[in-house]
């Protein structure tokens, strides 16, 4: 048996969850998420706890047990709470502005980069070299700030570019320089 598909799910108060077939939505104080699930697994719903069975043993199958169980949990725990992941640009002149849906980056290009906000997804810029990019689906907000940070990743020689919070840059030493 799946080591984490056969953990249940507690749903928390304020969180509904639907399932027809293959298909649950989540509902919950955040807003909606819906998926549908593969047909090798099966959604059993029995009060507050949500439990995920496999058909088959089969390799494929035993795989798909695991990955349901995660992305079914990742749907209750963003209508309940929300996800967020934050950006930090370093460098002289880099920074971020907000207007509306849309950032304004600064990156030490010829121009600005924009970036708009897809549906579900919210912007905040608490200080020009921060960004804070938050929602209920889990996938949309790390994909969405993976590719801010693709825009000018940190560069390894003297750290300037976006990373992540409290990422760790390795940096590699310059030219040696050997004198006379």
């Amino acid at each position: 048996m799946s080591r984490i598909g056969k953990n249940p799910i507690e749903v928390p108060r304020g969180v509904e969850v639907t399932v027809t077939d293959s298909h649950v939505a989540v509902k919950g104080p955040k807003g909606t998420l819906e998926r549908t699930f593969d047909e090798r697994i099966t959604v059993n719903i029995e009060g507050d706890v949500i439990s995920l069975t496999r058909v088959d043993d089969e390799r494929e199958s035993r795989a798909l047990h695991g990955l349901s169980r995660a992305l079914l949990a990742n749907m209750v725990e963003g209508v309940e709470k929300g996800y967020s992941k934050e950006l930090q640009a370093v460098g002289v002149g880099y920074r971020a502005a907000l207007s509306g849906s849309t950032i304004e980056l600064q990156l030490g290009f010829s121009h600005p980069v924009s970036v708009t906000a897809p549906d579900g997804i919210t912007f905040e810029v608490p200080e020009p070299t921060r960004i804070v990019i938050s929602g209920i689906d889990k996938q949309l907000v790390g994909q969405v700030a993976a590719d801010i940070r693709k825009i000018r990743p940190p560069e390894p020689y003297k750290g300037k570019g976006l990373r992540y919070l409290n990422e760790q840059v390795r940096r590699k030493a310059g030219k040696a320089g050997i004198s006379q």
